[in-house]
């Protein structure tokens, strides 16, 4: 089954800055993770709020990013994202963070997520009334 892949655009933030003058490494997890939750409200139609107060959430269980080429202060990016594969208890999202100046590929890779019950921290299977919003 084929996924659609959605597009945010972000800005480096001075924070994001770290001593090499360039994005530290650990921001490119918040640049996916801030727009996937974005997706998640304008794409899927599905806030992470909603989703969260249905008792479910996500988290992270493994990560692979590639690193290419730096972005610096100030520079705006594209960040693509789109589910990869979907399993019975999660997902593998697919990403790219592009330079929107330049053009070029600062970096990609992957996380795979599991589903969990936010009271239990369990992980659980996956219902169809879930994979339908995230099947478009």
């Amino acid at each position: 089954m084929k996924y659609s892949k959605f597009e945010t655009e972000l800005q480096v933030r001075p924070d994001d800055i770290d001593m090499n003058q360039h994005v530290h490494n650990s921001r490119y997890f918040d640049y996916v993770l801030a727009a996937r939750y974005e997706q998640m409200e304008h794409n899927y139609r599905f806030p992470m709020q909603q989703f969260l107060s249905l008792g479910f959430g996500w988290v992270i269980t493994k990560a692979l990013v590639n690193y290419k080429r730096p972005l610096g202060l100030g520079d705006h990016f594209i960040v693509k994202t789109g589910i990869t594969d979907l399993a019975a208890k999660g997902c593998t999202v697919g990403f790219e963070i592009t330079n929107k100046k330049t053009g070029k590929l600062c970096c990609d890779g992957e996380f795979e997520y599991t589903m969990v019950n936010v009271n239990t921290g369990r992980s659980e299977i996956i219902p169809d009334w879930i994979i339908e919003h995230y099947t478009i």
